[in-house]
C-alpha cells in the first residue's frame, strides 16, 4: 500500500508539475500576443534588427579607419616603388590583404545586417607559373581593385553615419529617460534640471513636470525614429557591399556563358554519341544483314529460283524497315515537317504518336528563330515520351504562346504525378539544363496523385533575327 501511495504522490506531483508548466506555456504565450499587438513602430527600437544595424554603424568607424590607412599606405608605397621591382609585389600584397579585409566586411554585414552577398569570382592563376603569374592574376583582377574602393569610400561614409547614429540615438534616449535623472543637476536659486538658456539677465531650466512631460515626448519620438535613421544609414552600406564587395556582373555573366557552354557541348557530345549508337545498333545493322542476304540471293537465283524469290522479298521488308528507322533518326536530329511547316505541324505530328490523347494549341503570329523552334520542338518532344512511359495519364495538353519577349511551352497530363527536375539524373534535370544553356527555365508542378504541369521558358528571337 505505501508503494502505491508513494507512486501516487509521485503520479499527484507530475500532475501539478505539468499544470504548473501549462500555466507558464499560457502566460508565455499571451506575453507573446500581448508583444505581437504592440505596434510595429514602438517595437522597432527595441528589436534585434535594430540593435545589430546600430552595431555596425559602430563598428564601421573603427574598421573604416583601419581599412582606409591600410589600403592608402599600401598603394603609395607600392606606387612609390614602382621605380624598382619591390613596387609590384607591394601593390600585389595590398592587393590581396584588401581581398581578406572584404571577405571580412562580407561577413559582417551578414551577421549583423542579414545581407547575404556571393563570394566574387576566385583568381585565375597560370598552373605553373609561380608567384609572378600570381601578382599578374592580383594586379589584373577587378575585384581586388574594387575592395581597394571600397576601403576608400567606406572611412568618409562611416565617420559620417557614426556621427548622426550616435548623436540621434544619445539624443533620443537621453531625452526619452530624462524624467530619471533630471535631480542629478544642482540647484541654482531654487531651480534645477537641465539648463536651455542662461545669461546674467535670467534662465531657462526644464524642471516643472510640463517641461520634463514634453521633453520625454519629444525623446520618445527621436527614439522611435532613431531605428529608420539608422537603417537609412545601413542602406547605403548595402550598397556598397553588395556593390564593390559581390560578384561583378561581367564576371558572374562570364561565369555563367562558361557553364552553359559545357552544357552545350556535352549535350552536343551526347546527340552525337546517341546518334553514332543508333546507326550503328539500328539502320547500320539492318544494311548488313541486307546486303548478306541478297548475296545468298544471288547465289541461290541459279540452282534455286523460288528461294532466291524469297530471300528478296524478306530483303525488300529489311529494306523499308531500314528506311523507316532513318526517318526516325532523321526526325529525331531535325523532323523536315518543323522546317518547312513550323511548330503547330511538328507539335502535332510528335503528338500523334503519344500512347495518350494529346491537345495541341500553337498561338504564335511568327516562326521563331530555328535554333528556338527547334529547342521548343524537342522539349515537348522529351516530355511526352515521359508521359508515355512514366506518367500513367489518359490525356494531355501542350500549349505554346508568347509573352512579350519570351516563348512559353507548358505540357500538362492527368497522370499520377511525383515527377521531379531536381534529381541530378533524370530526365527533366537533364532537360532543365539544356534550356539553361540558353537562358531558358523549366518549372515542375508535380504533387503526388497528379496532375503534372511542366512549363518551359525560352527567350524569344524572332526567324531571321
Amino acid at each position: 500500500m505505501a508503494t502505491q501511495y508513494e507512486q501516487h504522490g509521485q503520479y499527484g506531483q507530475y500532475e501539478r508539475h505539468e499544470q504548473r508548466h501549462s500555466e507558464y506555456d499560457e502566460y508565455g504565450r499571451r506575453g507573446g500576443e500581448r508583444r505581437r499587438r504592440l505596434p510595429a513602430g514602438l517595437r522597432e527600437p527595441l528589436t534585434a534588427r535594430h540593435w545589430g544595424e546600430l552595431l555596425y554603424v559602430l563598428l564601421g568607424l573603427p574598421i573604416g579607419v583601419v581599412l582606409f590607412s591600410f589600403a592608402v599606405t599600401m598603394l603609395s608605397l607600392g606606387a612609390g616603388l614602382l621605380v624598382t621591382f619591390l613596387g609590384i609585389p607591394v601593390l600585389a600584397a595590398g592587393l590581396a590583404a584588401c581581398r581578406g579585409f572584404g571577405a571580412l566586411e562580407r561577413a559582417r554585414a551578414r551577421g549583423l545586417l542579414g545581407l547575404e552577398v556571393a563570394d566574387p569570382e576566385p583568381l585565375r592563376v597560370r598552373a605553373g607559373g609561380g608567384a609572378m603569374a600570381w601578382m599578374g592574376a592580383v594586379l589584373k583582377n577587378g575585384t581586388s581593385w574594387r575592395n581597394v574602393l571600397y576601403a576608400v569610400l567606406q572611412l568618409p561614409w562611416a565617420v559620417f553615419s557614426f556621427g548622426v547614429a550616435v548623436t540621434v540615438w544619445s539624443f533620443g534616449w537621453s531625452m526619452l529617460t530624462y524624467p530619471l535623472w533630471f535631480w542629478l543637476f544642482p540647484m541654482y536659486g531654487g531651480q534645477g534640471g537641465l539648463q536651455l538658456y542662461g545669461d546674467e539677465q535670467h534662465s531657462v531650466y526644464l524642471d516643472n513636470p510640463f517641461e520634463i512631460t514634453v521633453t520625454a515626448l519629444v525623446g520618445l519620438l527621436i527614439t522611435l525614429a532613431t531605428p529608420w535613421i539608422v537603417r537609412a544609414l545601413t542602406t547605403v552600406d548595402r550598397l556598397l557591399v553588395h556593390g564593390l564587395l559581390g560578384p561583378s556582373s561581367l564576371g558572374a555573366r562570364v561565369v555563367e556563358l562558361e557553364s552553359d557552354r559545357g552544357v552545350v557541348v556535352d549535350t552536343a557530345a551526347a546527340d552525337l554519341r546517341r546518334i553514332e549508337r543508333d546507326l550503328h545498333d539500328g539502320a547500320q545493322a539492318r544494311l548488313v544483314a541486307l546486303a548478306m542476304d541478297l548475296g545468298l540471293a544471288k547465289e541461290k537465283l541459279r540452282e534455286d529460283p523460288q528461294a532466291a524469290a524469297r530471300m528478296v522479298n524478306e530483303a525488300h521488308g529489311e529494306v523499308k524497315t531500314a528506311l523507316q528507322e532513318l526517318r526516325d533518326l532523321a526526325r529525331g536530329i531535325h523532323p523536315a515537317v518543323l522546317t518547312d511547316r513550323g511548330l503547330d505541324a511538328a507539335l502535332s505530328a510528335v503528338a500523334s504518336r503519344c500512347v495518350v490523347p494529346v491537345r495541341v494549341e500553337v498561338d504564335l503570329v511568327e516562326r521563331p528563330a530555328p535554333a528556338i523552334e527547334g529547342i521548343a520542338y524537342f522539349t515537348v518532344s522529351e516530355l511526352l515520351q515521359n508521359i508515355s512511359k512514366h506518367s500513367g495519364a489518359r490525356s494531355a495538353a501542350v500549349d505554346v504562346w508568347r509573352v512579350e519577349e519570351r516563348l512559353m511551352l507548358q505540357v500538362v497530363d492527368d497522370g499520377v504525378g511525383g515527377a521531379g527536375a531536381s534529381g541530378g539524373g533524370s530526365g527533366l534535370a537533364g532537360l532543365a539544363g539544356r534550356l539553361d544553356a540558353v537562358d531558358g527555365i523549366l518549372v515542375v508542378d508535380s504533387p503526388v496523385g497528379g496532375p503534372t504541369r511542366v512549363t518551359a521558358e525560352l527567350p524569344w528571337r524572332a526567324e531571321g533575327v
